[in-house]
């Protein structure tokens, strides 16, 4: 049987007339599955939710969602599970239709646990040379236009570089090219704010409400490469790996640090296994 689902029945491809190949014109959820389980699944589909609502495209029924992610995760040990929810099919050009009728996508594929030293040393990060567009129409929400972030990643080839850096046209930090990033400094935790650019991660959302249990103050705070060069402390976080902490930004050098390590123990607490020690 495929892993994949459209519109509740195995499927190995779309409808070519899709909105979604056509013009990006719709939402997307990646969801860490462990153990035939589905983590944050309701943070992910709240977020769905959300961000369909405010482009204006139906809303599935949640119950119909919830058991379709958990029919393909059912024998999945260690996956990544996608929904994706487009405006599906409508007349030729950017209007969309009076009355949509939203395609869902749902599937799974299998993966390998990260490295374990990229938790334990850390991971290397560089500088993209790819900039971030700034709209706040659409700030926050994975829509399916990721063609910044593909050309980001594209930028390097070594496979010592785990993740790189996105600035937006301003020169100020936006997030990695699949990860939200966290600087600590003087004993505060800040992260770039999402309402013009940007993803707001559900591992960012989970970090940010953790924050509080070990009384680090969290901080929306924007800040441009050069500050992320002089925290003490610097880690990245999405909902497959949890958190990596970073080891070297450019030509700085960096050590998992206490709070680092105290947020890495707090959420293997609540089910981020890998960021067990």
């Amino acid at each position: 049987m495929s892993p994949w689902l459209l519109d509740g029945d195995p499927a190995d491809s779309v409808p070519i007339t899709d909105r979604g190949l056509h013009y990006g014109d719709g939402l997307f959820e990646t969801i860490a599955v462990r153990d035939g389980a589905a983590r944050f699944l309701d943070l992910h589909l709240r977020r769905l939710e959300g961000g369909l609502k405010r482009l204006g495209i139906p809303v599935p029924a949640r119950g119909r969602l919830e058991a379709e992610v958990r029919q393909v995760i059912a024998d999945c040990a260690h996956g990544a599970a996608k929904i994706i929810v487009t405006r599906g099919t409508g007349q030729r050009g950017y209007r969309p239709p009076p009355a949509p009728a939203p395609r869902r996508i749902v599937g799974v594929t299998p993966t390998a646990p990260a490295p374990r030293q990229h938790y334990s040393r850390g991971i290397e990060l560089r500088l993209c040379h790819t900039p971030v567009s700034a709209n706040p129409v659409t700030a926050g929400m994975k829509t399916l236009n990721r063609l910044e972030q593909v050309l980001a990643r594209a930028e390097w080839s070594d496979p010592d570089v785990a993740e790189g850096l996105m600035l937006d046209v301003r020169g100020r930090v936006v997030s990695g090219t699949m990860t939200n990033i966290f600087v600590v400094r003087h004993d505060r935790l800040h992260t770039p704010p999402v309402h013009a650019t940007g993803i707001a991660g559900i591992m960012r959302r989970v970090v940010l409400d953790q924050a509080g249990s070990i009384d680090l103050e969290a901080r929306e705070t924007h800040m441009t490469a050069a500050d992320v060069g002089a925290a003490a402390e610097l880690f990245v976080t999405n909902s497959q790996i949890g958190i990596w902490p970073v080891r070297r930004f450019e030509a700085t050098c960096f050590a998992p640090g206490p709070w680092t390590n105290k947020l890495m123990q707090r959420l293997a607490a609540i089910g981020v296994i890998e960021c067990a020690p």
